[in-house]
């Protein structure tokens, strides 16, 4: 049965909650997320769902005959907003980025990683994914295919939920799903396959998923074109010489699946970073993207490396092929726009305000313990114990915790980030100690109630204020060396900046790539109740939701350049 159209937003018309943004920096979020990720690590190195779904139905795919034209997002899933403000363009009848230029609907949907955050649930699922792209596309005349590959935030479960939304056939609004399993190969047009690699935890290719692909490429063509989806960009990560391992493994797929088949690879597309970045082939053709704009916050990318050398020069995997520079094309936003965006983290106290209430009440406690200690006699044992022992802790907790924070995310550790670290938290240690000082003398001169009363006011707004800036300004600082740039968006939580590509396999064999961006999200929506069942349940209050290119088309000839390295 159907569900009706909603007359408003309320969670009983529309059949699932809207959700704001996930504000990465709030200590219960912080909190859940690591918790679910050593969890995820420790039960999948022993009971890897990769490993049993060997029982999952392996069916093979095949979509489109003479041409196909199919989409590519992923960081989705995020708040409601850029959420469904993508997935209401993925769902229009067609698209117009420039004048003249007329995409229509893709009949093929392949979401590229992180289909929901922070992480994989049911309740996520349905609020943060089914709920808002089954509003965008409710009930078409020809319901388009979904495939989707899990990223690391649908791994948090061990991929239980995700194999539920995504693996048993059932639609997700109005795209149909076939997929059995969390990795698959489709068979497109013109000599072009499709073929999604699933290396979350440990970037390494289990056996049945192998003999899934071997089984899948069975009726590869020598000279096919190989189109290879990845959930992280392991290519920008080995080129820049900061982890080579889960490129290593795409290379291992590539010399032992696809090159035996006869197939080669032209175009990578991943997700994970959260922006668009494409790096092409110096002399060649060959495409590497990363596209994430699905609906999380947007990542940086004036960081990136203006080049990559691929293969890097330090590998496990031995072979001869030949390397290849990749160079950065195109990025979105721009490196300068994206600069002056990291600037922005100034506003950390009032862009996550859970955040501030955190240093806040860590600075409202350690002034409690200062003033406890200030009443006890410093000369007894309990005097001193009550005055020491506080600071002590504080002094150990705010120095593991600085550079425990500067170390978070790093591929690889280094001293320099320890040192960030320290520093960071020699700079905390000053701001409690200054007020500690204030404290005291303001104890020693005013009367008890005043001392309490800006212990219990001013503590919270203005010196947790204050200690949410040196947040702030130790990201900016730390971002311009390459340590906690992630942090350094995430907490900002910047919804604008959303994109996806559109892509389009002609009769001719040729590939190309249509990167689309959207610069502003809709932030105000109305119900839609009397509109035809095959639009949006949603629609903007105000205007409508438009899209660009982020760059010119991208064309793949499927025939390589006789120069090209396979990897």
């Amino acid at each position: 049965m159907k569900q009706s159209r909603p007359s408003d937003l309320s969670e009983e018309e529309l059949g699932f909650r809207i959700r704001g943004p996930v504000r990465w920096l709030l200590p219960s979020v912080l909190g859940s997320i690591g918790v679910k990720a050593v969890l995820s690590g420790i039960f999948g190195a022993y009971a890897d769902k990769r490993e049993l779904q060997s029982s999952l139905p392996a069916d093979f795919y095949q979509h489109g005959t003479d041409e196909l034209w199919f989409d590519f997002v992923a960081d989705l899933g995020d708040g409601f907003d850029a959420t469904y403000t993508v997935a209401s363009l993925l769902a229009a009848p067609e698209l117009e980025p420039v004048d003249g230029l007329r995409l229509p609907r893709a009949s093929l949907l392949v979401m590229g990683g992180d289909e929901v955050y922070p992480a994989a649930s049911s309740t996520a699922y349905e609020d943060r994914t089914k709920g808002p792209y089954g509003a965008a596309l409710p009930d078409p005349v020809d319901p388009p295919t979904l495939f989707a590959l899990p990223g690391n935030h649908d791994w948090y479960d061990g991929l239980t939920a995700f194999l539920r939304v995504f693996a048993q056939q059932r639609a997700v609004g109005g795209w149909k799903t076939e997929q059995g399993r969390s990795y698959f190969a489709i068979e497109l047009p013109q000599h072009w396959w499709l073929v999604a690699i699933d290396t979350q935890f440990g970037g390494y290719i289990d056996a049945p998923q192998l003999a899934y692909f071997r089984a899948a490429l069975a009726g590869m063509q020598a000279g096919d074109a190989v189109i290879l989806c990845t959930p992280t960009p392991a290519w920008v990560h080995a080129g820049a010489g900061e982890d080579t391992h889960e490129y290593d493994t795409i290379r291992f797929f590539d010399r032992e699946i696809i090159q035996p088949m006869g197939g080669v690879t032209r175009v990578m597309l991943s997700g994970d970073s959260h922006h668009y970045a494409r790096y092409a082939e110096r002399d060649g053709s060959g495409q590497r993207i990363t596209s994430g704009g699905g609906g999380a916050f947007l990542s940086a990318t004036h960081l990136l490396p203006s080049s990559l050398t691929l293969p890097p020069k330090v590998s496990r995997v031995a072979d001869v092929n030949e390397v290849a520079t990749f160079d950065r094309v195109a990025t979105y936003p721009t490196a300068r726009e994206s600069a002056r965006l990291a600037k922005g983290i100034y506003k950390l106290p009032f862009r996550n305000v859970g955040f501030w209430g955190l240093t806040a009440g860590l600075q409202t406690v350690l002034a409690l313990l200062v003033q406890f200690g200030l009443a006890l006699s410093p000369d007894g044992i309990f005097g001193l114990m009550a005055v020491w022992t506080p600071a002590a802790f504080g002094v150990v907790f705010t120095i593991f915790a600085g550079i425990l924070f500067a170390r978070f995310g790093l591929k690889r550790s280094g001293r320099a980030a320890g040192v960030a670290g320290f520093l960071h938290s020699l700079a905390h240690l000053a701001l409690m100690v200054a007020w500690a000082a204030v404290l005291f003398r303001l104890s020693q001169s005013a009367a008890d109630w005043i001392t309490v009363l800006v212990t219990l006011v001013v503590t919270p707004v203005v010196v947790g204020f204050v200690d949410a800036e040196l947040v702030a300004a130790y990201l900016l600082i730390a971002g311009k060396f390459g340590f906690n740039v992630n942090e350094l968006f995430a907490g900002q939580s910047i919804e604008d900046y959303k994109g996806f590509l559109r892509l389009h396999i002609s009769r001719n064999g040729d590939l190309t790539i249509y990167p689309l961006k959207v610069p502003k999200v809709c932030h105000t929506w109305k119900a839609a109740p009397d509109a035809p069942p095959e639009t949006p349940w949603l629609i903007p209050t105000r205007g409508t939701l438009h899209t660009s290119l982020i760059e010119p088309p991208i064309s793949v000839p499927r025939k390589r350049n006789p120069t090209t390295a396979v990897l």
